[in-house]
């Protein structure tokens, strides 16, 4: 399970400069690790189809998983076989032994995220903190052209042939340090050498892309209801806002921009949701993330909704991608890749 990010992350603090010292420390390690990849001190393996990481330099809620749903639509209504690998975060993470997800999966395996990208493309996802054996086990067991990796910029042992960066518009890099006085698993100039920049977020300024508000379905599945028809519902009562996600506030302010009253309830990032976690009082309406909504269905909710949202791509971004993999495709053909060691 990992925790909530602290809130000194996003100011340079007392408290955050008193750990500055350690923040040089691990960016040095960071430098040292990635040098050893490109030096083949350390192995890295090379797909025989494209591999598109989308990742980000900071921890946790970017925007990841928005987008890589939109990016896997986008290549499949261009006609490719798209393929999804994840790390599988939340779930059972005690073997490196990649899983293949589908609709039926348990979030408790393989993560509520893996889970949810499996429900929302319809393709072939594999969870695995082995993300070398996640990419194999796909190509193995299905026959997609292009790899989409969930987060792994900082897994050099997959070598990648896009590198999509995505950074929050509103939060960005926090107070700009590296961890554990920042949110930074790499200084902020690593994203000079990604191939995309993708900014997350209605208050971009940069091309990237936007959540739409597809409206809130029922924790059953069988009922979903417009923005305006869930508001109209909820005019006269609060609601309890769950979320257990790296920025539960993001999810908070969503609801409250739409003029709804909260009562809000913020776990920790992946929390496995228990019966006493919905304890409420009265039969107010229930509302959380998509992603929470995966882990709460062995649980009776009534009156429980999830807001489900789409990420809209700008056009300049989706054109960029799909010249960087004509070239990744060009490029495997003419080295004749068979999965072998090349430079990162």
């Amino acid at each position: 399970m990992r925790l909530s990010a602290p809130a000194f992350w996003r100011r340079r603090t007392l408290f955050a400069k008193i750990l500055y010292p350690l923040s040089g420390i691990f960016s040095v390690l960071v430098a040292i690790r990635r040098w050893c990849y490109r030096r083949s001190i350390l192995k890295s393996w090379k797909s025989p189809v494209p591999v598109i990481i989308v990742g980000n330099i900071s921890v946790g809620g970017a925007g990841k998983t928005p987008l890589v749903i939109a990016l896997v639509e986008h290549l499949a209504r261009a006609g490719r076989k798209p393929g999804i690998v994840t790390r599988g975060y939340g779930g059972d993470t005690t073997s490196h032994l990649p899983v293949m997800v589908d609709s039926a999966s348990d979030p408790l395996q393989v993560g509520d995220e893996a889970l949810m990208l499996a429900r929302r493309t319809h393709m072939c996802v594999v969870a695995s903190r082995d993300r070398p054996a996640a990419v194999q086990k796909l190509l193995l067991e299905s026959d997609c052209d292009v790899v989409v990796c969930d987060d792994g910029l900082q897994h050099y042992a997959l070598q990648r042939d896009i590198e999509i960066v995505v950074v929050d518009a509103e939060y960005r890099f926090g107070n700009g340090y590296c961890l554990p006085a920042g949110p930074l698993r790499e200084p902020v100039s690593r994203i000079k050498e990604a191939d995309l920049v993708v900014y997350s977020g209605q208050k971009k300024k940069q091309p990237g892309y936007v959540l739409k508000m597809e409206g809130f379905i029922s924790h059953d599945d069988k009922t979903m209801l417009s923005v305006d028809e869930f508001i109209l519902a909820n005019s006269n009562s609060p609601i309890h806002a769950i979320a257990a996600i790296a920025y539960p506030q993001k999810f908070f302010n969503t609801l409250i921009s739409m003029g709804l009253e909260l009562i809000t309830h913020e776990f920790p990032d992946h929390h496995v949701y228990r019966a006493r976690d919905m304890q409420f009082s009265g039969r107010q309406t229930i509302v959380m993330t998509e992603k929470d909504k995966v882990k709460c269905e062995s649980l009776a909710l009534e009156n429980a909704w999830y807001l489900k949202v789409s990420a809209i791509v700008d056009a300049t971004i989706l054109a960029e991608l799909d010249q960087q993999l004509a070239i990744a495709d060009r490029t495997k053909q003419s080295k004749g890749c068979k999965g072998d060691r090349d430079s990162i």
